[in-house]
């Protein structure tokens, strides 16, 4: 009997020796947390403007009759961009000029009567009376011929004023008008780009102001020729949130257009932002816990795991940052995570094994 008992002892002795199937260490891939200086990247599509534009409108109303300019035209200065009918500015003209004809002969010849009437008066044969009536009847055609050349002056403005112009050097980025379209005084006709250079326009969700601001250099991209890069500066942030889109406006001012850059040409525009130095890990890392968010980690001396809460603070492709839960130098399981328990042994592999 006595041998019996000391060989069962033997038996589970031998037995509590070996481990079980389900203790054996478990390969797992871990990485070794290490905080890194993290630059966060933005990127959004804009569109190429001009810095500064002006709306080109008639002076006049009346029906366009000509449009000389299309979009995208580069024009000079005073050149002719549209025009309107321009019959009855031509008819006030021509009015104008007869009277202006008839008031010059009147002056001419109610100097003539003041002469006269002078040497009349020096030779006794008239009244100073006469000779004074001469002379207010040469002051009133000097107002006459005063107001004749002044209603020439308006009718030939009138008629420059139905040839819309160019007031500089400048594009042509918006035409409202087509050819006989009637339309009113400083009513817009035309949008045009003066040669100041160009601004890059972008629609910000509001999300991403939020927090510390990314560098003002900008570097910006053509959609057409991602490899064409050149660089701008944050000119303007709106005040205000659009109600519709929950976006906020930013203007970049381009610093080194490439050759070719049109106005409404699409962009893309990539602004850095420095987010100091974070814990950043395969995205998967992340498991649960009843508290929310966790990780494995594992004991470097033990090599047991167990589950840590963890504060995420942001996602990017592929990865994942942590605000607070693991240390510097934490090894942190990254794979084959759904196999593990609290104070489960796992032994470590090479990542891709």
């Amino acid at each position: 009997m006595r041998s019996i008992v000391i060989a069962w002892a033997a038996t589970i002795a031998v037995l509590g020796s070996v481990p079980a199937q389900g203790e054996q260490p478990l390969a797992v891939e871990i990485v070794e947390a290490s905080q890194t200086l993290e630059l966060r990247n933005f990127t959004l599509t804009g569109e190429i403007r001009a810095r500064e534009s002006l709306m080109a409108s008639f002076p006049v109303g009346g029906r366009v009759i000509e449009v000389l300019a299309e979009v995208g035209a580069k024009v000079r200065p005073d050149a002719p961009l549209a025009r309107l009918d321009s019959i009855q500015q031509e008819l006030a003209i021509r009015t104008a000029e007869a009277g202006l004809t008839t008031a010059h002969a009147d002056h001419r010849q109610a100097i003539e009567d003041l002469e006269r009437s002078n040497t009349l008066l020096a030779s006794g044969t008239t009244t100073r009376a006469e000779r004074d009536a001469r002379e207010d009847a040469l002051r009133a055609a000097e107002g006459v011929l005063d107001q004749a050349e002044a209603d020439r002056d308006r009718a030939i403005k009138a008629l420059a004023d139905t040839v819309l112009r160019a007031t500089s050097d400048s594009t042509v980025i918006k035409r409202m008008i087509e050819p006989g379209q009637i339309i009113g005084a400083a009513q817009p006709a035309m949008e045009l780009a003066l040669d100041s250079g160009f601004e890059a326009v972008f629609d910000v969700p509001e999300v991403m102001l939020i927090g510390k601001a990314p560098d003002p250099g900008i570097l910006l991209s053509r959609l057409s020729s991602p490899e064409t890069k050149f660089h701008g500066n944050v000119t303007e942030i709106s005040p205000l949130v659009d109600p519709a889109s929950g976006t906020v406006t930013a203007k970049v001012a381009v610093l080194d257009p490439p050759e070719g850059l049109a106005f409404g040409e699409p962009v893309r525009g990539t602004a850095t932002r420095d987010e100091g130095m974070q814990i950043g890990l395969p995205y998967t890392v992340v498991s649960a816990s009843a508290q929310g968010p966790a990780v494995w980690i594992v004991d470097r001396e033990t090599m047991k795991a167990s589950l840590r809460p963890v504060t995420i603070d942001r996602y990017s492709t592929g990865k994942v940052y942590l605000d607070s839960g693991v240390a510097e130098g934490d090894w942190v399981v990254a794979r084959s995570a759904q196999l593990l328990y609290p104070g489960r042994v796992v032994r470590r592999v090479e990542v891709g094994q």
